[in-house]
Parts: structure tokens; sequence; C-alpha cells
């Protein structure tokens, strides 16, 4: 925890994060396809975002998100939540006001260890579908969508001081990370498509699974603390990265830690 991790995903003013990068190169792309086929290729681009909360999986667009809101729970069917909201975005300053609401309903507190410390996991995901007319005059299009993940950070408890309800969302995310830990692990010690991967043993791992165990590129970006004091943490932090980059995933893409 306090590692930078919010920072590296979400960045600020003058030093922007993985995620408004993201969107910006998404951008450019439907602009110079759309303008390369003269209008007649459109591109769409739809943003969601949820947290894991406690093992919640909630929606931080719904209307009622928030900590001062309804505390809504969704089901997830396939690896994906049901019901939850996508919002339609037409350039980055749309995105990025969405990223800020979401940001603002986000689960934070202060510990002893890190005064705005994320509670819960934000799974940041943009959809990005491509249309054009078919000459039979239906439609034909492709789709893919990015997942960037901004984990809560590994909590010692005795260092982080917490108690009450600070204690029971430590446990949640020490859980969560420990389930997603064991999953890389079983992926990298994999002999065939018949093993066994505790995907289900948490709502993250869940929720992740085709980028963990898919034709998907995936990318970890290992955050960690140059305090003596977070010396262990950090420890596991790069083995776990060495872990994570031993991963094969399908059609010769790899888990690059």
């Amino acid at each position: 925890t306090g590692s930078g991790k919010t920072h590296t995903m979400v960045g600020s003013a003058q030093s922007r994060g993985l995620i408004p990068r993201a969107v910006a190169k998404l951008f450019a792309a439907k602009q110079e396809i759309e303008k390369s086929h003269g209008g007649e290729v459109s591109v769409d681009v739809r943003v969601e975002l949820l947290e894991i909360y406690n093992e919640e999986v909630r929606d931080l667009l719904d209307n009622n998100a928030g900590p001062q809101g309804q505390l809504l729970k969704l089901k997830l069917n396939s690896n994906e939540a049901v019901g939850n909201v996508k919002v339609d975005a037409r350039d980055e300053t749309e995105v990025a006001g969405i990223l800020k609401l979401a940001q603002e309903r986000r689960q934070v507190k202060a510990t002893k260890s890190n005064s705005e410390s994320s509670r819960s996991h934000l799974l940041f995901t943009i959809h990005f579908d491509v249309s054009s007319a078919a000459s039979n005059g239906g439609a034909k299009g492709r789709s893919g969508c990015l997942h960037i993940v901004d984990l809560a950070g590994s909590e010692r408890i005795d260092k982080s001081g917490s108690v009450g309800e600070l204690l029971t969302e430590a446990k949640h995310i020490n859980t969560s990370l420990s389930a997603l830990a064991l999953v890389i692990e079983k992926l990298q010690a994999k002999k065939s498509s018949s093993e066994h991967i505790p995907y289900r043993d948490s709502k993250l791992t869940y929720l992740l699974r085709n980028s963990l165990g898919g034709d998907s590129k995936t990318l970890a970006i290992v955050c960690c603390s140059p305090h003596q004091t977070h010396f262990n943490e950090s420890l596991n932090s790069i083995r776990f990265a060495a872990k994570a980059s031993k991963v094969e995933l399908k059609d010769a893409n790899t888990f690059d830690g």
C-alpha cells in the first residue's frame, strides 16, 4: 500500500497515468479508422467501471453508487458483470469525466500506512466496436476490449493499524490478492489444458479470467515502495512479477511482468 499504484493508473494533470494515455491512443485509432474508410466504417467506444469491495462487485457508474449511496451488488455470468452501466463516450474529455466520477465514488480511507488507501479493486473497461455495412445490406464488425485494473495494495495489519471495518476490508483485499497470486502460480505450472485453475476463488480472478488465461495480451505493472519498512512487501511484489512473467497465454501471447 502507498507505493503509487493508483497514481500510475490515473496520474495527474501534470503527469498522465496509464488509463488516460490508453484512452488517448484508442480515440486516435478511432479517428484514423473512420477517416481512412471515408465514413463507411464507424467506431463506437463504451466505458464501464466496477469496483470489488469486500468481495462484492459494485457498479461505480450507477446513479445510486458511492459511499453515501445504495450498495449495488452485481451478479456475475460468464466472467462478466450483469446489468451494470456502460456509457457511450465520444472523446477523451468524456472518459476523463467518467473516470473522475468513479474515483470520487470509490472506497478510499486513511490508515496508518497510507492517508488515501484504496479499499477496493477498480476495474476500468473500454469497449472498442468497429462496424461497417456489408455488401448484402447487413452489417459486420469486430469488437475488442481493454481492461485496466487498479488493485488495492496488500496490507500488513500490524503496520496499518486497521481495526473494525478497516480490518474487514484488509482481510478481503489480502485474500483476493492471494487468490490472484495462486492463479498466476497455477498458470505458470500448467502442463495441460485440462488442469484446474481456481478462477472462482475470488471475484477479481473470475472477472479477469479471459485476460489471465485467454488469448489476450496481458501486462502486469508492479509498484514497489523504496521505504525500508516496506522491504518484505516489495520483495513479495518482485517475486510475484517474476512468476507472472513466465506465464504463457494462447497464440504465443505472454504475460509481461
